[in-house]
């Protein structure tokens, strides 16, 4: 087996890449799509003990036509055939499960490497141990704030301890390497260092990543999303300290701001090496694109498989890209016109500029948008409260009467 976050790739899709004289290199490869994701994201639940503010996929409630435990196992099933090499499980919060580490351990014994994201409210010391002696599995805790005070004001009061607590409980098992996981937002730019140093301080490796005005982080983008001065600051700390922080394909667009690119995937990969499962089986282009417009099929009807190799809108994304207005531009082979879902969900045109543009093309184009008419996620399971606002709830959804069943347990309603 291939151990998660080897660089190996699958093949090139046959019918996107052009005609050359030997092979492609890696990373044109990438951008004509491969037979397999080199990295699939997949939420297994839209239910969670927390409501962050800027959570891409609106999460809260259960929605009662998840994917059963059997249905998760026959996709781990093509996904071993597909040679995968590893999957992102996020929700939500995907430990809520009541099947969560028996579907980890049906994933490992099937050679398909778990990566999870988590809040870390469930890893508790015995947890921790089993995780420790599981080969292929890598967790993720979610922080974003190296203080309290920064981080709660985001994720909730309490969600800083829950998360220090959860680390504290790997370290202590002997699990070196897993990560942190940060959304770069105004508030915490400023901390980079201070995170770094957490990192640090139990074996672990940050990643950092963009905030996307995606789910509920549509409301929060104009206040929370990094100002310009702050975009040059993260691009100038990551050169500096980037190559051992993880940043998957989140700060391309940056590269606009010097000579030096940054480590990571500088392109847009949606469609081509990454796509997302979401809890009901629907399959779409891009994690922070939850949207019709980004739609590739539903894994109940056809299979993974079949979606990732014979989706229309997965093979018009192979093609190559305009670019649009962004051609002209003499940073755009440095940005590659930046984030589509950015863009999408902020009421710019797909091949207009990214709204963090570091030119500031993206600043001038959002002047003429209509903010009544931006785009919405396809789904908002978060929980409101009873005057009707979102609010941080800490601890299981079990601690507060629920609406319905499925707004307590991620598995009422099936057998």
């Amino acid at each position: 087996m291939t151990s998660p976050g080897e660089s190996t790739a699958p093949a090139v899709t046959a019918d996107a890449a052009p005609e050359t004289a030997g092979p492609l290199p890696l990373v044109e490869q990438f951008k004509y799509g491969l037979e397999s994701p080199i990295c699939l994201t997949w939420e297994w639940t839209y239910a969670c003990n927390l409501s962050c503010a800027h959570c891409l996929s609106s999460s809260g409630r259960r929605d009662p036509d998840e994917l059963s435990t059997d249905e998760i196992k026959a996709v781990i099933d093509e996904l071993q055939r597909m040679q995968v090499f590893y999957v992102n499980i996020g929700g939500g919060e995907p430990t809520v499960r009541d099947d969560f580490w028996d579907l980890v351990d049906y994933a490992v014994n099937h050679q398909v490497g778990i990566k999870f994201s988590t809040n870390g409210f469930r890893i508790t010391p015995e947890r921790a141990r089993w995780l420790a002696a599981t080969d292929y599995v890598d967790v993720q805790i979610s922080l974003d704030g190296a203080t309290a005070e920064v981080n709660d004001a985001v994720r909730g009061p309490g969600s800083y301890d829950t998360a220090m607590t959860a680390m504290r409980n790997l370290a202590a098992a002997g699990m070196r390497g897993f990560k942190i996981s940060v959304v770069m937002t105004s508030q915490n730019v400023d901390q980079l260092d201070d995170f770094q140093a957490i990192a640090d301080s139990f074996d672990a490796q940050l990643r950092i990543t963009r905030l996307r005005p995606s789910g509920r982080g549509a409301d929060v983008w104009d206040e929370l999303h990094p100002r310009a001065e702050q975009q040059y600051q993260i691009y100038r700390w990551l050169l500096d300290n980037g190559e051992n922080v993880l940043t998957g394909d989140s700060f391309f667009h940056l590269n606009a701001l010097g000579s030096e690119q940054l480590p990571g995937l500088n392109l847009c990969g949606a469609g081509r090496v990454v796509c997302l499962i979401d809890p009901v089986g629907d399959v779409y282009a891009c994690p922070f694109a939850i949207h019709d417009e980004f739609f590739a099929g539903n894994v109940r009807e056809a299979g993974f498989g079949a979606v990732w190799r014979d989706s229309e809108l997965f093979a018009e994304l192979r093609q190559p890209q305009t670019g649009g207005a962004c051609v002209s531009c003499s940073a755009y082979d440095a940005c590659q016109g930046g984030c589509m879902a950015a863009k999408f969900f902020t009421g710019l045109p797909l091949d207009g500029p990214d709204p963090e543009c570091v030119k500031g093309h993206g600043q001038a184009a959002l002047a003429d948008v209509d903010r009544h008419g931006v785009p919405r996620a396809a789904r908002d399971h978060s929980r409101p409260s009873a005057d009707g606002q979102q609010r941080v709830l800490l601890g299981l959804p079990s601690m507060r009467r629920p609406d319905r069943a499925c707004d307590e347990s991620p598995l009422a309603g099936m057998t």
